[in-house]
């Protein structure tokens, strides 16, 4: 998988992207991340990426000249057609664990970061496939959103982790919440892991954590329950 993300805030995400699962993906060759510097694509000297919006009122808006240069140049150099571009914005679609799966089974994906009060619409309507938010509060950018995007996708990648079971077992999974686990010592300041997962015994195991997981998911988060 290719990732191209457009920002004109690029030191945002050179940790995020640069660390744990999403660091080794890159080395191994999973998947390819480019930061897409917005500034590079301005044509005046200040390279300035924001504008006043028409019709007066508070904050800047991202221009869509260098938006719209910046993926025609990330599509010829990739050689791309018509590829998702994904627009980070709080009035987006709710994102969640079958994005994260859908994404992941593409080739190439182009994330649009936005910053200040907004982003000319003309990006929106001509440019975006998907309108994309992590959850209903505003960010200063649409960096931090992107990097919690591409690592619930680059996780799902093919070899990505080390133990396929282990995503498959995560939270969303099978529209519920994961179960409760614990590792060494067993028993901490008196607190004691439960004999059950001591016991071997892995039916009782296996149905202890379904039950577990689904007492979490009534007491959390019931909608999930209402999408089985």
């Amino acid at each position: 998988m290719k990732i191209f993300v457009v920002t004109a805030f690029p030191g945002l995400l050179s940790g995020p992207l640069a660390e744990s699962i999403i660091r080794l993906a890159q080395e191994s060759g999973i998947v390819q991340i480019e930061l897409v510097d917005l500034r590079d694509f301005t044509t005046d000297k200040h390279r300035q990426v924001d504008d006043y919006p028409y019709g007066g009122g508070p904050g800047m808006i991202l221009k869509p000249e260098p938006f719209f240069r910046a993926v025609e140049a990330i599509e010829k150099k990739g050689k791309l057609v018509n590829p998702r571009v994904l627009q980070m914005t709080p009035q987006g679609k709710r994102f969640n664990q079958g994005l994260a799966k859908e994404f992941s089974r593409l080739d190439n994906l182009i994330f649009l970061c936005g910053h200040y009060k907004g982003v000319d619409e003309r990006v929106l309507e001509h440019l975006v496939t998907d309108e994309l938010s992590i959850g209903d509060y505003v960010l200063t950018g649409g960096e931090l959103a992107a990097a919690v995007i591409i690592d619930a996708v680059v996780r799902l990648l093919p070899g990505a982790i080390g133990d396929v079971d282990s995503a498959l077992s995560d939270s969303f999974e099978n529209n519920r919440l994961d179960c409760p686990h614990y590792t060494r010592p067993e028993e901490y300041r008196g607190m004691k892991v439960p004999e059950v997962l001591l016991s071997g015994h892995h039916a009782r195991i296996e149905e202890w954590r379904l039950n577990k997981a689904l007492e979490k998911t009534k007491a959390v988060r019931a909608d999930l329950l209402n999408n089985e």
